[in-house]
C-alpha cells in the first residue's frame, strides 16, 4: 500500500486523528453543490487539514434515496483500502460542529506545478496519441469537436477498477487531485454504490480490455473481504443497505468473471455533466 500523503506527529495514523481530534471549521467551499466545510483536526499537539461534509448539509437525491452522502463517502475510502491502492484520502464518520458528516483529510496539490503530469486533454483529431487513451467526441465551441483523451497512467488506470467495484456515478476531471510524490488521489464519492449499473466517468480508455494482473489480485482480495463474515463486509454492513452491499459483492464477481474493464451499459449517460 502506498505510504499516507502525511503523517501526523505524534502516534496517530491520519484516520485516528481526524476521527479523535477536535475539528474547527475554518471556511466554506462554496462552489460544491452540498455543504463543504474546510475544516482543521487536532489532537495532543498534531493538526492537519481535512474537509467536513455534514449530513445535514446534503440535498436529497431522487436516485440515491437510502442512506447518506457522507456514508458512500466512507464506504468508498473503505474499499479503496481493501484495493490496497490508497487512493482515496483517509475517511471518516463522525460528529462534528454541524452534527455527524464525512470527515476527510485535505490533499494539497504540490506547489511546484510540474510535479503532477496532465492527466486529461482535448486533441484535435480522431486519434488520441502515444500515451493517452480515447474517451470521446466532445464540443468545444463554434461548431467544433475535439477528442477527450486521459492519460494512459497506471494510477489511472486502478482508479477505473475502484470505481467499478464501487459504482461511481460521478467520476469528473476536478475530482482527481495529484498530492505530493505525483501521488494521485480521487475524492467526491457521495453517488456511488447504486445497485443498479450507474458508472459514469471519464476513465473509459481501457474498456474492454483486460484486467491487468495487479488488478485480479486486488480484486480478489476484496472478494475474500466481501465475504459474509469478511472485515469489509461488517464495515459496509454499517455504512449502506444490505442490497447496496451484495450489488457491491456482484460486481467484483463479474468484473473477474470476465477479466476485463467493464464498458458503457449504454442504458445510463457513460460520461459526467459538466466532465470537470
Amino acid at each position: 500500500m502506498p505510504a499516507p500523503e502525511r503523517i501526523p506527529a505524534g502516534s496517530l495514523t491520519a484516520t485516528e486523528l481526524l476521527t479523535r481530534g477536535e475539528l474547527t471549521v475554518r471556511g466554506q467551499i462554496r462552489q460544491a453543490s452540498n455543504a463543504v466545510l474546510y475544516c482543521s483536526v487536532a489532537h495532543d499537539g498534531a493538526s492537519v487539514p481535512c474537509v467536513y461534509k455534514p449530513v445535514a448539509g446534503e440535498r436529497p437525491l431522487w436516485d440515491f434515496p437510502d442512506g447518506t452522502l457522507a456514508e458512500r463517502e466512507v464506504a468508498a475510502y473503505e474499499v479503496s483500502e481493501a484495493l490496497g491502492w490508497g487512493l482515496v484520502p483517509p475517511t471518516v464518520l463522525r460528529d462534528g460542529p454541524y452534527g455527524q458528516g464525512m470527515v476527510q483529510l485535505w490533499i494539497d496539490p504540490p506547489g511546484d506545478a510540474a510535479e503532477g503530469a496532465e492527466l486529461l486533454a482535448l486533441v484535435d483529431g480522431e486519434e488520441p496519441g502515444d500515451g493517452w487513451k480515447a474517451v470521446g467526441f466532445a464540443e468545444v465551441g463554434q461548431g467544433r469537436t475535439a477528442l477527450l483523451v486521459h492519460a494512459d497512467d497506471a494510477r489511472l488506470r486502478r482508479l477505473a477498477v475502484l470505481d467499478a467495484v464501487i459504482n461511481n456515478a460521478d467520476r469528473k476531471g476536478g475530482h482527481l487531485i495529484v498530492g505530493a510524490s505525483q501521488r494521485l488521489y480521487g475524492i467526491d464519492h457521495g453517488v456511488t454504490f447504486h445497485v443498479e449499473d450507474k458508472l459514469r466517468t471519464l476513465l473509459w480508455g481501457w474498456a474492454g480490455e483486460k484486467l491487468t494482473d495487479e488488478a485480479v489480485a486486488a480484486l480478489g482480495a476484496v472478494r475474500e473481504a466481501l465475504a459474509a463474515e469478511g472485515a469489509l463486509a461488517s464495515r459496509l454492513a454499517e455504512l449502506l443497505t444490505a442490497a447496496e452491499v451484495e450489488a457491491t459483492r456482484a460486481r467484483v464477481d463479474a468484473l473477474l468473471a470476465a477479466g476485463r474493464h467493464p464498458s458503457p451499459s449504454g442504458e445510463w449517460p457513460a460520461i459526467p455533466w459538466p466532465p470537470v
